[in-house]
């Protein structure tokens, strides 16, 4: 399939007759406003160069890709890997019309949505697992994926309300590794078939990292070295849930100076991943 110069189409925000010789249409990124990001489910946005190959490379399957036209040596890349996929390019001017925003990496593409994982299978060989309970920021979910991948956590699960990590912002702030790093959504949380006892009965000793009065500290000798844990990880502000906290085995806190009474969940995510991780 040849690559399309969006400029020389009649007008780049009508989608094209998917059954004619045009091929299939522009419709992926028109708009990309976040209300309508959130409500697409059978596909996703990947942004960047970097971010697009990581995706490619991971097996994701490509819609098409829109590229700035100055990124004329990524277009032929792409499209001698996946000839039957279209490749659209633009001046910038038209791209940002198109999509509603600028491209400053200067590469979209648009991919398949991949079946849910399964929660169990993912945890049957697991030692460490990170639960996010209801995390809504994006980018905070993005950077708790890159952490993650990066210190080796085995899964992560999100429970039913937490942010889609294959939304637009959390792929980008996780440098695309939310398509190497295992996860799951769960069908209930905290209670039922996938709460919290549910991990308990797969073995794992769950800890949620909330300020309590019996809380430990995160770097406890008796954290240490347990053979699988799961560590729950709350929404900013409010934290972890209180009926999740009355289920989990402890409570584990970073101890902090100065006043400061606690981080950002990125940022705590991260030092407690690396204290917790297995030995």
């Amino acid at each position: 399939m040849p690559i399309v110069t969006i400029g020389s189409l009649p007008d780049p925000r009508q989608p094209s007759d998917p059954e004619s010789a045009s091929g299939p249409d522009l419709s992926d990124y028109v708009g990309l406003t976040d209300a309508a990001l959130r409500s697409t489910r059978d596909t996703f946005i990947a942004e960047s160069t970097v971010v697009v190959r990581r995706a490619l490379d991971a097996g994701y399957t490509p819609r098409s890709f829109l590229l700035d036209e100055r990124h004329t040596a990524v277009a032929e890349e792409f499209s001698g890997r996946f000839p039957d996929v279209p490749v659209f390019i633009g001046a910038s001017e038209v791209l940002e019309s198109l999509t509603g925003f600028h491209l400053h990496r200067g590469a979209l593409a648009s991919f398949r949505r991949p079946a849910p994982a399964n929660a169990a299978r993912l945890l049957s060989s697991a030692r460490r697992v990170v639960v996010l309970e209801d995390v809504t920021e994006h980018t905070n979910v993005g950077a708790i994926f890159r952490t993650a991948a990066g210190l080796g956590v085995d899964a992560i699960l999100l429970s039913p309300r937490c942010a889609d990590p294959l939304y637009r912002r959390a792929i980008r702030v996780s440098m695309g590794t939310v398509f190497s790093q295992p996860w799951a959504r769960l069908d209930t949380w905290p209670d039922g078939v996938t709460g919290v006892q549910w991990l308990k009965d797969q073995g794992f000793h769950v800890c949620a990292l909330e300020l309590t009065e019996d809380a430990l500290p995160i770097d406890d000798p008796a954290l240490r070295h347990l053979e699988r844990l799961a560590l729950i990880l709350g929404t900013e502000g409010a934290g972890v849930l209180p009926r999740t906290l009355e289920s989990v085995d402890a409570s584990v806190i970073i101890p902090m100076e100065r006043e400061v009474s606690s981080l950002n969940v990125g940022a705590a995510a991260a030092i407690a991943m690396w204290e917790l991780r297995a030995r």
